[in-house]
């Protein structure tokens, strides 16, 4: 066997929840002198979900230097900070994975560590600096998943007109591609239909991916169970407030696939028992829109 064995297994337990499985098949594989980066993240993500920080660190110490490995460690450092509501430190380390994977000459890499960045900056509803991250992703690289951060990010922030460009030219490039179709499109379409406050246009939009939705669309938890959290936003704006605190739950459920993604703490947010009370919900969906600023600067 080599290390690529050992880390898909690890890789397919993970998102089954099989935390220990995924950790001893990791271990394995180290003690059988089968080193890699991948394993070695996927190490960073196990001790994530058992918040372990000290594992956290050692895995990010491992990686320092190394061209080409680094820039991973420092998004999914980028990505804990953000989980934790510390915007500012996830820009920090966000700014430095690009950096990394430009001297190890990745520019399609760094182009998707922008536009994801750009996806969190919407998400906690900073548009501005949503915007901004999609112009320096564009300036590195028009690469499929890049471009589907990019639209995403644009339709979260509001800015339909990049977003839905964005989506029509991914349709009409890509007609068969199952990632694009059965996710990437279908959470762009329901943020679009959320700001043309049409929640049943967005559910709607999201029906041709609910037999992918627990996917894993990207070779990390980037983009995973972004319709699922779509479709609760979708509820929420249409004042259903059970069938939302569903959704939500199952990002919170499945947390092997998220792992550190900020989807994972604001499904967790919003997975309350309030959202399931009967009848209107308390709240409107332009008050909703802005909870998320409400994890800025929570710590573990």
């Amino acid at each position: 066997m080599n290390s690529l064995v050992f880390s898909n297994f690890a890789g397919a337990y993970l998102p089954l929840n099989q935390v220990d499985e995924a950790e001893a098949a990791a271990r394995e594989a180290l003690a059988s002198s089968l080193d890699s980066s991948d394993l070695r993240f996927h190490l960073y993500q196990l001790a994530f979900l058992k918040n372990d920080v000290s594992g956290m660190a050692k895995q990010v110490a491992w990686a320092a230097g190394k061209p080409g490995v680094e820039d991973l460690f420092l998004y999914g450092e980028a990505s804990t900070a953000a989980y934790f509501g510390l915007l500012t430190k996830a820009r920090e380390f966000s700014r430095a994975a690009v950096t990394s994977a430009g001297r190890a000459d990745e520019k399609e890499v760094a182009a998707t560590y922008e536009a994801d960045a750009a996806v969190r900056e919407a998400l906690f509803g900073n548009a501005a600096e949503a915007k901004n991250r999609v112009i320096k992703a564009f300036a590195l690289s028009h690469g499929r998943d890049m471009q589907f951060a990019a639209a995403l990010a644009s339709a979260i922030a509001q800015d339909n007109a990049r977003a839905e460009q964005l989506a029509a030219d991914l349709a009409k490039r890509l007609p068969e591609d199952t990632v694009v179709n059965g996710n990437y499109l279908p959470a762009v379409h329901a943020w679009l239909g959320l700001h043309r406050k049409d929640p049943s246009g967005a559910l709607e939009a999201l029906r041709s991916s609910s037999s992918y939705e627990f996917a894993l669309p990207y070779s990390t938890a980037t983009f995973a169970l972004h319709p699922v959290y779509a479709r609760g936003q979708a509820y929420l704006a249409g004042d259903q407030g059970r069938e939302a605190a569903v959704e939500f739950q199952k990002i919170v459920d499945h947390r092997g696939i998220v792992v550190n993604e900020a989807i994972g703490a604001l499904a967790a947010s919003w997975s309350r028992p309030r959202l399931r009370v009967a009848g209107r919900h308390p709240q409107s969906p332009r008050r909703l829109s802005g909870f998320p600023r409400a994890l800025e600067g929570r710590r573990p």
